[in-house]
């Protein structure tokens, strides 16, 4: 088992790690839409939120040289289900025509009272060109 930690994404706020790797797959803790630089909120919209978002988790999974294309579950929390079509316009333009197995849920708040929050598990058993 390995813990995997990136200065490219925002360190945890808390005791855990930003990824574990076991065997063969790497599970990333949920990220908001901080970025690393600033350490703040991307953005006030869904749309920034969730595209630093999705940016913070493949800043994590670059470290174990994984991509996108090696996600195969996403987790979206989101503080407002009416925000799903824009968040989901976002998500899927970051994965194209990959779509890897995902859930959606509302949840009643969330870190820095962020809009968005999504953890992945990778496949890193290969490496998948993305």
């Amino acid at each position: 088992m390995e813990f995997v930690s990136t200065q490219e994404a925002p360190a945890a706020i808390g005791p855990y790690s930003q990824a574990v790797r076991a065997g063969d797959f790497m599970f990333c803790s949920g990220q908001v839409g901080i970025d690393p630089e600033t350490n703040e909120l991307a953005g006030e919209d869904i749309e920034a939120q969730t595209a630093q978002a999705l940016k913070n988790l493949k800043a994590v999974l670059k470290t174990s040289e994984l991509r996108m294309k090696n996600v195969v579950k996403t987790t979206v929390y989101l503080k407002n289900i009416d925000d799903f079509a824009a968040m989901n316009a976002v998500y899927a333009e970051t994965f194209d025509m990959y779509k890897p197995a995902r859930a959606t849920v509302e949840v009643a708040r969330l870190p820095l009272d962020a809009l968005v929050e999504i953890e992945c598990v990778a496949f890193a058993g290969s490496k998948l060109d993305a």
